[in-house]
């Protein structure tokens, strides 16, 4: 087994290619740690990876701490989630003060107003796709409007109204049950 300081930049390595989130990392810790030291299996690494989807957090953040524990304990795990971290860390950083330095850009100002717009369309295809899977019956409809009407008309939590929801929900799979 190697140092400290090799754990962390091999999860250094797998942090600046983990794109698309934690999905990803399986392979990458496959290639970088499984491969690289000893002590450590692609089963090993296949069980962490699965035990850690079924925990709350990051998968990979979640997967590196178990893998660096399993190779060096708490200072292990605490050195592959540090060096899994840090290029997202410090990429923000970089791209916070890059976005400071421009931000009064006109230019800027309109590619941001343009990507909200694109945003705003994709919440509104969401939403439809959403709509034209539960919003099936009378009953649904109206329940859509209730609920529609409370969050925008009065305001109410968004949790009370998914709440509410959910014992419409249920009364109504009770009802056709009965029936």
């Amino acid at each position: 087994m190697s140092s400290y300081y090799c754990l962390f930049k091999r999860f250094f390595k797998t942090g600046m290619l983990l794109l698309g989130g934690g999905y990803v990392i399986l392979p990458l810790l496959k290639e970088e740690i499984a491969q690289k030291f000893d002590g450590i299996t692609d089963d090993d690494i296949c069980e962490y990876y699965s035990i850690s989807q079924c925990l709350p957090g990051l998968i990979a953040i979640n997967t590196a701490g178990f893998v660096g524990y399993k190779l060096m304990g708490i200072r292990g795990a605490i050195c592959a989630v540090t060096g899994l971290v840090m290029p997202a860390f410090l990429a923000i950083i970089l791209l916070a003060e890059l976005f400071l330095n421009v931000a009064d850009n006109d230019v800027v100002k309109s590619i941001f107003a343009g990507v909200g717009l694109g945003v705003i369309t994709l919440v509104f295809q969401a939403i439809n796709e959403v709509m034209e899977k539960s919003v099936t019956d009378k009953f649904s409809f109206i329940v859509f409007l209730c609920a529609f009407t409370a969050l925008i008309g009065f305001k109410i939590s968004p949790v009370y109204v998914v709440i509410t929801g959910l014992i419409f929900g249920i009364i109504l799979g009770l009802w056709r049950v009965e029936r």
